[in-house]
């Protein structure tokens, strides 16, 4: 945390200088274009320093129970490090899992919806961990229960398997990552949002699931598979799109990266 607060800070510091400078008529031009390179390098080098120097933590195992819920929301806080997403969970529970780095976990029932929340253990840097800890937290999510989640995450790898989940909504906001996300086969409609900074994310839409995809991104390279969803005004769509048993819903934004979409 504190090396994570000492880089932050010197940005800070950088940026405020150059803008000294500028209002001062010592030095002229564009500040933002060149702040946003110098912003993209210095984050690139924390992040690598981070990998190299990274060293493995205790892993804590936590079951969280259903408590007879016939619904679910589940919100997800993680940090650097990797995030695995599948189905599967011990009976009578909501999820299973191993949580490098420690959990903090909020859960109660409200009628027949289980609110739960997993975050990074608040002595780490919010959303990014501790420097040198990799928080690598692999969970199995029950089945068979409509569930709605939420995900942010920070410098982290994601591989979200959705394809057996019975996820109906789904909010994933993320900063510089990997993502790797695969939807949900028979959730009949799912609603996506992703949005991402500097970020590659692909998804992958099961077949016999139809899609209506909007992607933006401003510095991002885009890829759709068109033969499967061609474009239909601002966004792409399945031809079966309004008749189709299971689809879904997606809007994707990112800042610098690339989307995949196939």
């Amino acid at each position: 945390m504190r090396r994570s607060a000492i880089f932050w800070g010197s940005l800070l510091i950088l940026a405020g200088v150059l803008f000294l400078l500028q209002n001062l008529n010592i030095i002229s031009g564009n500040i933002w274009s060149l702040l946003w390179p110098l912003l993209i390098i210095a984050v690139g080098i924390f992040f690598l320093f981070g990998v190299f120097s990274r060293r493995s933590v205790k892993a804590e195992h936590v079951n969280v129970p259903l408590e007879g819920a016939s619904r679910a929301q589940l919100r997800i806080r993680h940090g650097a490090g990797r995030l695995g997403i599948r189905s599967g969970a011990g009976a009578g529970d909501l999820l299973e899992g191993d949580f490098g780095g420690g959990l903090e976990l909020s859960s109660r029932r409200d009628g027949d919806v289980l609110n739960t929340t997993l975050s990074v253990p608040s002595q780490n840097f919010p959303f990014w961990g501790s420097w040198g800890e990799s928080l690598d937290w692999s969970m199995g999510i029950k089945r068979d229960i409509p569930l709605s989640l939420d995900l942010e995450t920070g410098a982290n790898e994601s591989h979200i398997d959705l394809s057996d989940l019975l996820v109906t909504d789904l909010r994933l906001k993320s900063g510089a990552s990997s993502t790797v996300l695969t939807m949900p086969v028979g959730a009949g409609f799912t609603r996506a949002d992703v949005q991402t900074g500097a970020a590659s994310v692909r998804i992958t839409i099961p077949p016999g699931v139809a899609a209506h995809i909007r992607a933006r991104g401003g510095l991002a390279s885009v890829i759709i598979n068109e033969a499967r969803f061609p474009r239909m005004g601002d966004g792409y769509q399945s031809a079966d799109y309004e008749t189709a048993a299971n689809k879904a819903d997606l809007n994707i934004e990112t800042g610098v990266g690339s989307i995949d979409v196939r």
